[in-house]
Order: C-alpha cells, then structure tokens, then sequence
C-alpha cells in the first residue's frame, strides 16, 4: 500500500512538472511576460500599453485604450511577424506635485511590442480610432496553402 501512494506522489510530481513545463513554452510562444520582465523591458520613463489580442475569422484584432492621445502622436509598425504601437499622451497643463490627491494617469510616451500568435499581411492591415479613444487594428491573417501531395514515380 505505502509503495502505491509513492508511485501516484510521483506520477502527480511529473505531471505536475509536465504541466508547468508547457505552461512556459505556450507563455514563450506567445511572448507573454511577466510584471518583472514588462518592468526590466521598459524604459523609466515610458509607460506599457495595454491592449487586447484576439482572433476573429481571418482576422487577428488588437485593441487598446488610447484615450486622450492625438493620432498623430501614434506610430504603429507591423511586419508578418510582429507588430509595435508607441505613442505619447500629452499633459495640457502643469499641476504641483503637492496639489495632486491621486495620481494614477499615465502622460508621457508608451510603446508596446506584440509577436504576434501566426503570421500575418502587414500590407493589408488597417488601424482605426474610434471617438472613444479605442485603437483597432485588423491584422489579417496570411492564407497557407494546404500541403500537397506528391506522387513518387518509380524509375525501372
């Protein structure tokens, strides 16, 4: 009986491991980072972008809250492999430090780098920015032609 319990504590040890080892691959995959590493990658004084990654149909679509930021202090640069947004939001008036009782805006630059899940056509992609001061962008994605097949000819 004791021998059984050793083998499933085991058995549960290496699923464990398994299950935490594809974890990191899929975050890696995904470039998925965490707090410390978004923290070490960004610049002091420039802030992460937030954003929404998803997919519809052919379509991978990224959303994020740009509130308060000119278009054309946005800059988005997209290849079939990744896409970069860096913006600045600017502060219209100066306020003392001392007259502040929350202070939790962001004002200044921020960027945000993407690898992107699958590749996509960047000479078909398109950004928009809504009233509300939602940025989407539509990145579509490419079309991969199904394997074919090859016949083998046997030479006599």
């Amino acid at each position: 009986m004791l021998n059984i319990k050793k083998e499933k504590k085991e058995k549960d040890g290496e699923i464990f491991s398994e299950l935490t080892e594809a974890k990191k691959k899929t975050d890696e995959e995904l470039n998925i980072k965490s707090d410390e590493e978004i923290l070490e990658d960004t610049p002091e004084d420039e802030g992460q972008l937030t954003v929404d990654v998803y997919q519809d149909g052919d379509m991978i679509i990224i959303e994020s809250a740009v509130a308060g930021v000119n278009p054309d202090n946005l800059e988005i640069n997209i290849t079939s492999e990744s896409i970069t947004i860096k913006g600045r939001r600017e502060r219209h008036r100066e306020i003392e430090e001392k007259d502040y009782f929350y202070q939790e805006c962001f004002w200044g630059a921020f960027s945000r780098s993407i690898i992107l899940p699958e590749g996509i056509d960047p000479d078909k992609s398109e950004a928009k920015l809504t009233n509300n001061g939602i940025l989407t962008i539509r990145l579509p994605k490419l079309k991969r032609k199904k394997p074919k097949k090859v016949e083998i000819k046997v030479e006599n």
